[in-house]
Parts: structure tokens; sequence; C-alpha cells
């Protein structure tokens, strides 16, 4: 079973930062990518920013410039460094990975979620 669990969240006041980390964990053999999706209220799920196994990453629009991806040497735990931080950056933030799994195969796995506030 893979799991993943994050960390992180909390309540900013507009312009802050906040860094939320998620670790993969269980019968992994490879991570293919992994990311970070938010929840707005009234809102669809959208794509935060990924980072592949090969270090590629990608950013959605509103983020750019302000939101950075990283991830450990084991690449089993993912960073996002969030900057300057806008009341509408507010959302559930929700760990996301594409792995091959021991037993399973091909897995997308996805976190319970961490809440970020961002005051203004």
């Amino acid at each position: 079973q893979v799991q993943l669990v994050e960390s992180g969240g909390g309540l900013v006041q507009a312009g802050g930062s906040l860094r939320l980390s998620c670790a993969a964990s269980g019968s992994i053999f490879y991570i293919n990518a992994m990311g970070w999706y938010r929840q707005a209220p009234g809102k669809q799920r959208e794509l935060v920013s990924r980072i592949t196994s090969s270090s590629i990453t990608n950013y959605a629009d509103s983020v750019k410039g302000r939101f950075t991806i990283s991830r450990d040497n084991a690449g089993n735990t993912v960073y996002l460094q969030m900057n300057s931080l806008k009341p509408e950056d507010t959302g559930v933030y929700v760990c996301n990975a594409a792995v091959v799994a021991g037993r399973e195969g091909n897995l997308e796995v996805w976190g319970q979620g961490t809440l970020v506030t961002v005051s203004s």
C-alpha cells in the first residue's frame, strides 16, 4: 500500500509564506511524478505544480514566480514553497503521486489534503 502524508498548511497573512511537505511511503518501486493540487471553495480542483522524476517542473499560471516545487534526493518527498501568498491561494492542498508500486503496478495516489488559509 502506498501512502502520502502531507504537512505544513496553516493560516497566514497575505504576503506571507508557507512550505508544504508530502512524503510518500509504502511498496514503491518508482515515483514518476509528484505534485500539488488545490481545491478552493466553490471551485474545481486545479493543478498547482508538479515535478517529474527528471525534475521537470510545471506551474499553474497563477502561482508562477511565487511558488517553487522541489523534492529530496531520495525522491520520495516533495515540497512546495509558497511565497507572496494571496487570499485567492486559499484552499485545501492535496498531494498527488504517480508511482509504480510493488503489487499494484502503476498507481495514482492522493493524500488527505492540508488546509491553507490566506487572510487579507
